[in-house]
C-alpha cells in the first residue's frame, strides 16, 4: 500500500493507493480515529451503479470494524450533482440522525465525492468526510484537495464549498473493469497533471502511455500516485485557488462549456477536458506564448492514451444525435457557457494555458479572438 500525505494548514490527511484495499475500509478508517471520538454512524453515499458493485464488501468491512453505515445511493451520473439531489441528501442525512460527531463516506466517482463532500460541508455546518475513490478521474483528481459542488442551471460547479476529507482511500483494483468512457475520462486528467507538472511526469506518460492503456497495474498505481502527489504540493500551497490551483484547470473553461452546451452526461467530463486541452493548447500557440512542437506534443499523448478527436467526440454521442453536432459545437453557444463559468471575471472569459512543460500562464481572452479560435477549432472537429 502506497500512502501520500496532503499536508494543509489545519488539515492534515493521507490517501492511501493499493489493490484490496475496499476490504479493508473498517480497519483503515478505525485506526484513523484511534485515539479520538468514533462516529456513532456514518452515510455511505454511492450511486446506483456502484452500490451493485462494492457496497456490500464496504460495508461488511466497515461493519467488521465495529461502525454503523447506512447506504445512501442515488441515480448515476451527473444528473445527481444537482440542487434537488442535495437537499434530498442532507434529508436522507438527518433522518438517520447523523450528529456533528458523525462521518459521511463517498463511495464512487467524481460526482459521488463531489455530491458527498458538499453535503458533508453543509449538513450541521460540517461533518468529517471520507474519500473511497472507485474511478481513475476521482482517484487521480477530484477526490483530493478538498473541492466539492453541484450543478446550476446556469453553469457547472457553481455552489460548492472547501471540504478536506479526513482520510482518502484509492483502491486501484476497481480500476480494472471501469467502463471505457470513464477510464479515459480519468485519462484526460492524468495527462492535464503531467502536462502541468513538467517534464519528469511527462515524459514518464509518454513512455508508459500504451501500458495505461492496458491497465497494467504497476502503471496505473504510479499514475494514481504521481497524479496525487503533484495536486497534493499545489494544495497545499493554495488551498483556495487564489493562484497557483487555478492551474488546474487546464482544458476545463471549454471543457466545462461543452458540457453545459451537449446537455450534462452526454461527455464525460474527462473527455470535454481533454477536448479542451486540445483547444488550450492551439490557443496557446496562437497568442504566442507556446510552440508548435509543445502543442503537437500534447496532441499526440491525447492520441496515445485514446483521446483522438475522433474517439472523443463520436465516441459518446449517439449515432442517433451526430447529426445536431453542429449544434452542440456551435461557437456561439459555447462562448455563452464560458461567460457563465466561475473562472470568467466581469464576463470576461479567462483560460489556463500551457506555455511549456510544468510552466502556464492565466489569460483574458477577446470575445473576437475567442469566438474566431471557436470556429477554427469546431470547424477542424466537425471535419472529422
Amino acid at each position: 500500500m502506497r500512502r501520500v500525505g496532503v499536508e494543509i494548514p489545519g488539515a492534515r490527511y493521507d490517501v492511501l493507493i493499493g489493490e484490496g484495499l475496499l476490504s479493508r475500509v473498517g480497519p483503515v478508517l478505525a485506526d484513523e480515529y484511534r485515539g479520538g471520538p468514533v462516529p456513532g454512524r456514518l452515510a455511505v453515499v454511492t450511486d446506483a451503479t456502484v452500490e451493485g458493485l462494492y457496497a456490500e464488501e464496504v460495508l461488511t468491512s466497515l461493519a467488521d470494524a465495529g461502525f454503523l453505515a447506512d447506504i445512501c445511493a442515488v441515480p448515476a451520473g451527473e444528473v445527481s450533482k444537482d440542487w434537488d439531489t442535495a437537499g434530498e441528501l442532507l434529508e436522507r442525512f438527518a433522518d438517520l440522525g447523523l450528529d456533528r460527531d458523525d462521518a459521511v463516506v463517498a463511495l464512487g466517482g467524481g460526482v459521488v465525492g463531489d455530491l458527498a463532500g458538499f453535503c458533508a460541508g453543509v449538513y450541521m455546518r460540517g461533518i468529517a468526510f471520507v474519500q473511497v475513490p472507485t474511478t481513475l478521474l476521482a482517484q487521480v483528481d477530484s477526490s483530493v484537495g478538498g473541492k466539492t459542488a453541484v450543478d446550476l442551471e446556469a453553469g457547472k460547479n457553481l455552489a460548492g464549498v472547501f471540504v478536506q476529507p479526513r482520510l482518502v482511500v484509492a483502491d486501484v483494483g476497481t480500476l480494472a473493469t471501469l467502463p471505457q468512457g470513464e477510464w479515459l475520462s480519468g485519462c484526460a486528467e492524468v495527462l492535464k497533471s503531467a502536462v502541468l507538472s513538467g517534464d519528469d511526469f511527462l515524459g514518464w506518460l509518454e513512455s508508459e502511455a500504451e501500458a495505461l492503456v492496458r491497465r497494467e497495474s504497476d502503471a496505473v498505481a504510479d499514475a494514481v500516485e504521481r497524479c496525487v502527489r503533484f495536486k497534493a504540493g499545489v494544495v497545499a500551497a493554495d488551498e483556495r485557488e487564489t493562484g497557483l490551483r487555478e492551474s488546474l484547470n487546464l482544458g476545463h473553461t471549454f471543457g466545462h462549456a461543452l458540457e453545459k452546451v451537449a446537455g450534462y452526461g452526454v461527455f464525460p467530463h474527462g473527455i470535454a477536458v481533454g477536448l479542451g486541452m486540445r483547444f488550450a493548447a492551439g490557443l496557446a500557440e496562437r497568442l504566442g506564448l507556446a510552440d508548435h512542437a509543445f502543442t503537437r506534443r500534447q496532441e499526440a499523448l491525447l492520441d496515445a492514451v485514446g483521446l483522438s478527436v475522433e474517439a472523443s467526440v463520436t465516441g459518446f454521442v449517439p449515432a442517433a444525435e451526430r447529426s445536431d453536432m453542429g449544434d452542440i459545437l456551435c461557437a456561439h453557444e459555447l462562448r455563452l457557457a464560458m461567460g457563465a463559468d466561475k473562472k470568467a471575471r466581469g464576463g470576461v472569459v479567462r483560460f489556463v494555458l500551457a506555455s511549456a512543460p510544468g510552466k502556464h500562464v492565466v489569460k483574458a481572452v477577446s470575445d473576437d479572438l475567442l469566438v474566431k479560435e471557436l470556429d477554427r477549432f469546431t470547424g477542424a472537429v466537425l471535419e472529422g
